[in-house]
């Protein structure tokens, strides 16, 4: 019992390294450029280690994409569907979460609107994203503000567009950014704590615009 418990702590470990190898080469190179032996080294364990816990590169790649989106996408669903905020402040929140999650890996943008692009299947047949939108407290609150004439714009997508490029892209233009500013990495990062206070502040003007 405690050697099959030993092999179990053991399997684990090592899956969860593989896991972690994997995800950090297919952040850095994309699916197609990755090898499975890039992922052998990166973990330091020899390839038929990791062909033993993962059969293909495909399989390990469509964990990865599915933990690494499915993550943010349940941190981004627990904020558009909770009842006890309102609009404004749900606008702060998703803000918030989305820069503190890029904030800790910037590899993440860059991953996944890039699989999105390239593998959209492998994400939309196994989350139903349209439905949590639509069906979403945020959806209906969003909807309520238009009804009222509290907000101009009544398309809840052209919202969302507008808060996700402000959002993402100071991430995808950081080398660009930096050098035009002529800051370090802190001044940068300190620049995106600031920006989770000024964007629902932007975003609050343009939907005021009659």
């Amino acid at each position: 019992m405690a050697q099959q418990k030993a092999k179990e702590a053991i399997d684990a470990s090592t899956e969860e390294k593989i896991k972690n190898a994997a995800r950090t080469v297919f952040q850095k190179k994309g699916y197609a450029a990755a090898r499975t032996r890039d992922i052998a080294e990166e973990a330091g364990i020899n390839l038929a280690l990791l062909n033993y816990y993962f059969r293909s590169k495909e399989k390990l790649f469509e964990l990865i994409i599915i933990e690494t989106f499915t993550g943010f996408y349940q941190s981004m669903v627990s904020v558009i569907n909770d009842d006890s905020t309102d609009f404004k402040q749900k606008l702060e929140l998703f803000v918030t979460k989305y820069i503190n999650l890029l904030l800790k890996d910037e590899n993440i943008p860059f991953f996944i609107l890039g699989e999105i692009r390239n593998h959209p299947e492998q994400l939309f047949d196994k989350i139903s994203l349209r439905d949590t939108f639509i069906n979403s407290v945020y959806y209906r609150q969003f909807n309520e503000e238009v009804a009222k004439g509290a907000i101009s714009e009544s398309c809840p997508v052209q919202f969302m567009m507008n808060v996700m490029g402000l959002v993402i892209f100071p991430f995808l233009a950081r080398p660009l950014l930096k050098t035009i500013g002529g800051m370090k990495d802190s001044q940068y990062n300190q620049l995106m704590q600031e920006r989770k206070r000024l964007i629902p502040v932007w975003i609050d003007a343009i939907l005021s615009v009659k």
